[in-house]
């Protein structure tokens, strides 16, 4: 599952599922882009907290929706949220987070990780030489790749692109430590 973190002023952790897209019709309708694993997995959290850039929408930089209807398009989800009942409502949702408390999500296994946990970890390989820290990951299809951002600790400047293979190219995921550790030389181009 893709997600990134963040807290709000009363220490609650809340993880990024989605965002909003464009509106879909005259009645509030908006499509949904889905972060989650299955992208109709944002849909099992009836409840949903938004976030706006408050620049662009002061009186709905943060509010908690309500899906009460949804249809599965060729092109993603396009969801109905309570009380959202006309475009100009849905348009001031355009491009907010769509978030979740981080204790609402299932239990993973011993050796999985959600996104946002990985995000911020310090990667080093096996010769003990640091790439920097997990800025951001993507799905590829194949499979998630890590972007890793070169910090002041890095041995070098360079952006990379490491593929999340636990077993071959991951060898160890210290959440406590702060830490992951990779099979990845570092003169690969990726």
């Amino acid at each position: 599952m893709s997600s990134s973190g963040d807290s709000n002023a009363s220490n609650e952790v809340w993880v990024v599922l989605g965002k909003v897209g464009k509106v879909h019709g005259i009645k509030g309708w908006v499509r949904v882009i889905s972060f989650t694993e299955a992208p109709d997995g944002i849909l099992d959290y009836p409840v949903l907290r938004a976030e706006s850039d408050s620049s662009l929408a002061p009186a709905s930089a943060s509010r908690l929706l309500e899906v009460d209807d949804y249809r599965e398009q060729p092109k993603g989800l396009i969801v109905h949220f309570k009380g959202i009942d006309n475009p100009e409502e849905a348009r001031l949702l355009n491009g907010a987070t769509l978030s979740v408390e981080k204790q609402a999500l299932p239990e993973l296994e011993s050796d999985e990780y959600y996104w946002y946990q990985l995000e911020g970890l310090t990667v080093v390989n096996l010769q003990n030489e640091c790439f920097g820290v997990i800025k951001s990951m993507l799905e590829t299809g194949a499979n998630d790749v890590m972007v890793v951002k070169p910090t002041e600790e890095s041995m070098d400047d360079r952006e990379r692109l490491i593929p999340y293979l636990s077993g071959s190219v991951v060898q160890k995921v210290d959440l406590d430590e702060g830490v992951i550790r990779v099979d990845w030389e570092a003169d690969y181009l990726a």
